[in-house]
């Protein structure tokens, strides 16, 4: 069966929605790049309505343009191989592949094949979690990643010292990428499928990791909220800088309070913690 090509020009900060966007409706890989991304999908699988609506809902905004081809399978390790270099959080973290040699100079080392899966702290998103679990003491804690895609934040807790991590996704692609990275970095916890709701973890946790998007944050802010022990903290990215004040209106009244905030490439991160 062949496989269909997009060749996806869009401003850099739309790259990441477009790619959820588009494995929701069965794209099954992607290659992001200077220009935007490559998004592929079975010929047998594609539905032009479902794809057209996603480009149209972000094509003005985003600057999208696109071009549309045919190509038979690929190996896609051989192709995001030539395609994904490590990077490096300060002196935090050093995240590279298992094709990557180890770096020294670095408090931790996390490794991350993703396949399709999204978190490789290449993101303005995911480098900011990272960045922000850097600043918080997870030893000995228990720690609950909402939306965990590669795993690479529950793995960070599990390298800052946490006693227990639980992590879940809604795609099963993401679950079975995640366990492959988890056994990667030495954790034996297995990742969940499903949504919070169908989870349904058991709290109480000190640390609630999301970094999803914004409309499934508003959704799920209780929850979390409940989740959490007196004193725990809640990490949220996934969202525009000027969406913050959206979700801050909504976390107050659940007793979550602003500790600290960033944003990088227009992409936003909180700490909250419960009061």
């Amino acid at each position: 069966m062949d496989y269909l090509e997009f060749k996806i020009k869009c401003l850099d900060e739309f790259q990441e929605i477009l790619i959820a966007e588009l494995a929701e409706i069965g794209f099954d890989s992607f290659l992001e790049n200077e220009d935007g991304i490559d998004a592929y999908i079975l010929e047998s699988e594609f539905d032009r309505g479902k794809f057209t609506a996603v480009i149209s809902d972000y094509q003005e905004a985003g600057q999208i343009t696109f071009s549309e081809g045919l190509m038979p399978k690929v190996n896609w390790n051989e192709e995001w191989e030539k395609n994904y270099d490590p990077i490096a959080v300060e002196d935090l973290v050093y995240v590279r592949a298992s094709f990557h040699e180890p770096k020294s100079g670095f408090k931790h080392e996390i490794v991350i094949n993703p396949k399709m899966s999204f978190g490789t702290g290449h993101h303005a998103t995911t480098f900011q979690m990272l960045r922000h679990q850097g600043a918080l003491d997870h030893r000995g804690k228990r720690v609950l990643d909402v939306g965990s895609g590669t795993g690479i934040l529950a793995i960070m807790a599990h390298l800052l010292g946490a006693r227990e991590v639980e992590a879940f996704d809604i795609d099963d692609w993401c679950v079975d990428n995640g366990n492959e990275n988890f056994d990667l970095n030495g954790l034996t916890t297995r990742m969940g499928l499903g949504t919070i709701r169908q989870v349904n973890p058991v709290g109480p946790y000190e640390i609630i990791l999301a970094n999803i998007n914004k409309n499934v944050l508003l959704d799920e802010l209780g929850i979390y909220a409940a989740l959490l022990t007196p004193g725990g903290h809640l990490l949220l990215s996934g969202f525009y800088t000027e969406d913050s004040e959206d979700l801050l209106e909504v976390a107050s009244p659940l007793g979550l309070s602003l500790l600290d905030k960033s944003s990088k490439d227009n992409w936003a991160s909180l700490i909250l913690q419960k009061n």
